[in-house]
């Protein structure tokens, strides 16, 4: 099988990697918008460089869109156009609208797409909703998602990521739905910049909070901040009648205890999101492999991004208004 590997930035070139360990992949062919950031990859890892997208989807069996999030639609229909199946990094577009057109002409060109969501291939967050579905956790009362970034993005990065909700809690958002097997059905959501004045530029936050209602009647509060000093932290936290668990306490947790007997920080806090989701961006291809090759479904769909961003919209919009927004107002 040759596979494609549109933009190789932060997120592409990890993935050309993963390809690589492979025995279904041939051949890896890489293609960015800078011409010189693949032409440099290409050399570092010994891949076929490919100097157009066209030229990229003529020559593969399957095709993975890493590029900058604006052109993720574009880049996306023409994949679905060309027939070709394809892994997209979130989101298919931070408009509704314009993800809606793309995810109709997956549907009528039936051509296999799975979304960027690798928290449904992360063994805790797979063992939360196989808790959830055997009906481990009974009755699910509240529940928390944290979401604490180690580093404030670049200024170039921030102008372009749609926001803390569209960027960062989509993703809990759709972890949520996969969890619980659940829909969000309304929010209420506040946000504030508390140091990193440059969020503000953009008319974003570096410190956002979100109440959730499932439609189950769970409650929850989805938390998120653009640092933490100690690392990279996600955890999801789910309360229930008969159990209480916790997605995301490992030895390598970025919290400390303050009780006597409390575990200690861990050496090696988790630093980023490449190391904390390593296993599950591997699961991640290698499932997109399957599903290219006809051997199993498409496990995280385009419609799932679509109810994800429905949600980080509402938060948007309730954020902005000050009020609470239910989904059914995000149309």
């Amino acid at each position: 099988m040759r596979v494609g590997v549109a933009g190789v930035g932060r997120i592409g070139r990890p993935h050309a990697e993963r390809l690589m360990a492979h025995s279904d992949v041939a051949e890896i062919l890489v293609q960015d918008a800078s011409t010189d950031l693949a032409r440099s990859v290409a050399g570092d890892l010994d891949l076929r460089y490919v100097p157009t997208y066209d030229e990229l989807l003529q020559s593969v069996d399957a095709l993975v869109i890493a590029a900058t999030t604006t052109a993720h639609a574009e880049l996306l229909q023409a994949s679905v156009e060309a027939g070709v199946p394809t892994l997209c990094e979130k989101p298919i577009s931070h408009d509704l609208q314009r993800s809606r057109e793309v995810v109709a002409l997956i549907h009528q060109r039936n051509v296999p797409v799975q979304m960027g969501f690798q928290r449904r291939f992360d063994p805790g967050f797979q063992a939360a909703a196989d808790l959830v579905a055997a009906g481990g956790l009974g009755t699910l009362y509240t529940f928390r998602t944290t979401g604490h970034d180690p580093e404030p993005a670049t200024e170039a990065y921030i102008a372009g990521s749609g926001g803390m909700f569209r960027d960062f809690s989509v993703h809990d958002f759709d972890a949520l739905r996969f969890v619980t097997g659940e829909e969000v059905v309304q929010v209420f959501a506040q946000t504030t910049v508390r140091k990193w004045d440059v969020y503000g530029r953009f008319d974003d936050c570096d410190t956002a909070i979100a109440t959730c209602t499932l439609s189950g009647g769970a409650l929850g509060l989805l938390s998120y901040t653009r640092h933490n000093p100690l690392g990279y932290d996600i955890r999801m936290e789910l309360f229930g009648s008969r159990d209480s668990v916790v997605v995301g306490w490992d030895p390598r947790l970025p919290l400390r205890s303050l009780e006597p007997t409390g575990p200690p920080l861990g050496a090696e806090p988790y630093p980023d999101f490449h190391d904390r989701f390593a296993d599950a961006y591997s699961a991640e291809v290698d499932a997109f492999l399957d599903v290219a090759r006809g051997r199993q479904p498409v496990r995280s769909t385009a419609d799932d991004a679509v109810e994800a961003l429905r949600a980080a919209i509402a938060c948007d919009i309730s954020s902005r208004e000050n009020r609470p927004v239910a989904l059914a107002e995000v149309t």
